[in-house]
């Protein structure tokens, strides 16, 4: 019930829910570390009863110095490269599993709109990271629509790849 296809057929509670379902099977508590989304992700985690078995901490880092201080983000890593970019969220990733202890973890970083695009990164832009202390790996999408539309899709990417990742570790845990 994790594959790709079958995500897409869920509602975002539906994919809230069955995260839960995933994590609670699997003893995995999960984080989320979010710009762009302002505490959407944890907003529909938490929106089901008994996430806090499962949900540690939510982060939401909308400044490069809040990406800093609380993250942990290179000054480096931002300037070089940007908030929305691979880099950045990929420390965003690791800095709230780092600081919080959660053993998954999310996070997001784009231009929702409908200002703030540019040619390189125009509205609709976002990446996303998934990972733990070990390993991360970052996507990035390109939206359609306005503002409510881009930060409505980007959580449904996140939560549907935490359900892909814990799907994975499902299929590792069931072959020993």
């Amino acid at each position: 019930m994790t594959s790709e296809t079958s995500l897409k057929s869920l509602d975002l509670t539906q994919l809230a829910q069955r995260l839960g379902q995933l994590c609670k099977q699997l003893g995995v508590e999960i984080t989320a570390a979010e710009s762009c989304t302002g505490g959407g992700i944890a907003s529909m985690i938490t929106s089901t009863a008994g996430s806090s078995a499962y949900f540690t901490t939510g982060y939401v880092t909308y400044s490069n110095a809040a990406k800093t201080r609380l993250l942990g983000v290179p000054n480096a890593i931002l300037e070089a490269h940007g908030a929305v970019s691979e880099e950045v969220v990929k420390a965003m990733v690791l800095g709230a599993c780092r600081d919080s202890g959660a053993g998954l973890g999310v996070a997001v970083s784009g231009v929702a709109g409908p200002d703030g695009g540019s040619a390189e990164k125009p509205v609709g832009t976002v990446w996303l990271a998934w990972g733990d202390m070990n390993s991360q790996q970052a996507a990035c999408f390109h939206f359609p629509g306005d503002r409510q539309a881009v930060r409505e899709l980007a959580v449904r990417e996140a939560l549907a790849g935490l359900l892909i990742r814990l799907a994975e570790r499902e299929k590792i845990s069931a072959k020993k």
